[in-house]
């Protein structure tokens, strides 16, 4: 038993004297844990970009500060552009005849008191003038050369287009949601011409075939920007908050499953994992992982989550 207890012991030994130079200092197992230290330090890089000042500027790269912001919650409903009915004269002949003249045509501006047409009495064989009530833009014409026209169905539809109404649709889900005064964006189809401006009405009741109620903007439509027959989509603004911090929707990147934002520093653009909360199209919440004051990247965020992405490749990652 003695013998085998001092072959363990000089076993130990030489154990203790491998991992140590002749001047008692750590060898390769200290030199090991050093090079994993190392590594983690390495690994921590990887969250960094470094570009130079120069480089960064030749990139687009912008940046700005965090701070508040009023956000505006919206949500997006179907609409179209129709004639404002209360600028809107449909002119029937006083007496039924014959149309010895026809002076306009669709699409022709009139002024109140423009003869449209010349129309020979069934009753009386004299002709009369029949007028604009209003002045405006034809938008309907259904009168033709010696056609016999009654007088009780429209000859001509004159519209005052310097405004138009826009019809919301504002299906049932969203009815508890939609009110009188709320602010609304307005945009075309095809993301031109846009315009802001409130709901002035909602109908009381919903469409029987629809099952919607109707919400109507008027916006001024001068040189007739806003044509009848547009679609358009209706932003509708549901909520304004003012957050403590909210960056621009494009500063946000998703990097690994983790929504970042690049943070200026001395060494570099850091990667930032935030939370984010609610947002308005344009802007977003940033509920944790900035704070106001700091100085984050704006514009260019793209190029910096490349960059970090094809860092980490080389890295093995």
């Amino acid at each position: 038993m003695k013998k085998l207890a001092a072959t363990v012991i000089s076993l130990s030994l030489l154990l203790v004297l491998a991992g140590c130079g002749s001047d008692g200092s750590a060898g390769d197992g200290e030199s090991e844990a050093h090079a994993e230290v190392a590594d983690d330090h390495a690994n921590e890089s990887l969250e960094v970009v470094a570009l130079s000042p120069e480089a960064a500027q030749a990139s687009g790269i912008a940046s700005d500060t965090a701070g508040p912001r009023a956000l505006r919650v919206t949500t997006q409903l179907p609409g179209e552009v129709v004639p404002n009915a209360d600028r809107l004269a449909h002119v029937v002949p006083r007496f039924p005849g014959i149309a010895r003249e026809v002076r306009k045509s669709l699409g022709d501006e009139v002024s109140a008191g423009d003869v449209l047409a010349v129309i020979e009495s069934n009753e009386s064989l004299s002709p009369y003038e029949v007028t604009s009530l209003m002045s405006g833009t034809i938008i309907e014409k259904h009168i033709t050369l010696g056609e016999f026209v009654r007088d009780d169905a429209d000859v001509f539809v004159v519209a005052d287009l310097s405004t138009v109404w826009v019809n919301v649709t504002v299906y049932a889900k969203d009815l508890d949601r939609i009110r009188r005064g709320q602010k609304v964006v307005i945009t075309a189809v095809g993301g031109t011409p846009t315009a802001s401006g409130v709901f002035d009405y909602v109908t009381p009741v919903l469409g029987e075939s629809s099952r919607a109620a109707t919400a109507r903007v008027v916006l001024p439509s001068s040189e007739h920007k806003w044509r009848p027959g547009t679609f358009v989509t209706a932003h509708v603004v549901l909520e304004e908050v003012t957050v403590a911090v909210a960056v621009p929707d494009g500063a946000v990147q998703n990097v690994e499953g983790r929504s970042v934002v690049f943070v200026e520093g001395s060494d570099g653009f850091h990667a930032r994992p935030v939370s984010v909360g609610r947002g308005d199209g344009e802007w977003t919440e940033i509920t944790d992982g900035l704070v106001p004051g700091e100085t984050y990247v704006t514009t260019g965020s793209f190029i910096l989550k490349s960059e970090l992405l094809k860092s980490e490749t080389g890295h093995g990652h």
